[in-house]
């Protein structure tokens, strides 16, 4: 892996992973346009730089995780359906990882589905407090991120929108979440990449963690911003854009793998 390689998926990540347009896809896309083979370092390069991102989290919202256990009881009830799941499930998600036209399909469907879900939940309500029976609720929309292509970012929002959250509300409940779910997938994956992984190539390793950091920071207060304002249908159309171009690409036999 080059440095300008391991920038550019950095910034893919720090970008894509917080906003609901999958970040996945957007690998796919950033490997195969340039031309990237896979091997075991780039796998642990991709698993390893999402804990750059995940930093950036509890940086921007750093009170939050320091109020009071009730935050942290609420995170883990909504993280309990993805970690029970994630086990039962996990050769059959592996399966799905190898199935390039499952991402680009869910992509588009996902985007069909942001197009209008500024009109289906629009009616938020008043009282903002994420209770545990809603928690729990939006812990199994986060389940159905698990197939490849349909952003994990996108289901939570869903799932807190659905339980009359406001776009901000449910969107900084999606990023919080994300710590302990990440953090648990990213680190059981990268115990089976750890051996890739060597001081030979730690440094494209920091720089890597350190770039995704620093866009993710960035990407997460536009994100807040811009929905407050917009809404989703823009990532509705984007997505369906990426999900064609993904198509497009592997039915020209363009060379496109999921690290």
């Amino acid at each position: 892996m080059t440095w300008f390689e391991a920038l550019i998926l950095a910034i893919v990540e720090g970008i894509t992973e917080f906003l609901p347009v999958s970040s996945t896809g957007h690998m796919i896309l950033a490997e195969g346009l340039m031309g990237m083979k896979s091997n075991d370092f780039v796998q642990a390069f991709i698993i390893n730089i999402q804990f750059g991102a995940i930093l950036s989290v509890v940086v921007l919202y750093w009170k939050r995780f320091f109020q009071t256990m009730k935050f942290y009881y609420k995170l883990f009830v909504a993280f309990l359906p993805a970690a029970v799941f994630g086990l039962l499930l996990s050769d059959y998600i592996d399966m799905l990882l190898e199935s390039i036209y499952v991402v680009a399909v869910m992509l588009i469907l996902g985007g069909i589905v942001l197009l209008f879900i500024d009109k289906w939940f629009n009616n938020v309500s008043e009282d903002q407090e994420i209770t545990y029976p809603k928690a729990l609720k939006i812990g199994f929309f986060q389940v159905i991120a698990m197939i490849p292509g349909v952003s994990r970012s996108a289901a939570t929002i869903i799932g807190g929108m659905t339980q009359k959250l406001g776009r901000k509300e449910a969107a900084e409940f999606s990023f919080f979440l994300a710590v302990p779910t990440m953090l648990a997938a990213s680190g059981y994956k990268l115990l089976k990449n750890y051996n890739a992984i060597t001081i030979e190539n730690i440094d494209i390793l920091i720089f890597g963690n350190v770039v995704a950091f620093i866009v993710a920071l960035i990407a997460i207060k536009s994100f807040i911003n811009f929905l407050t304002k917009h809404g989703f249908r823009i990532f509705g159309w984007y997505r369906i854009l990426v999900g064609v171009v993904i198509l497009l690409l592997y039915f020209l036999g363009v060379d496109l793998t999921i690290s």
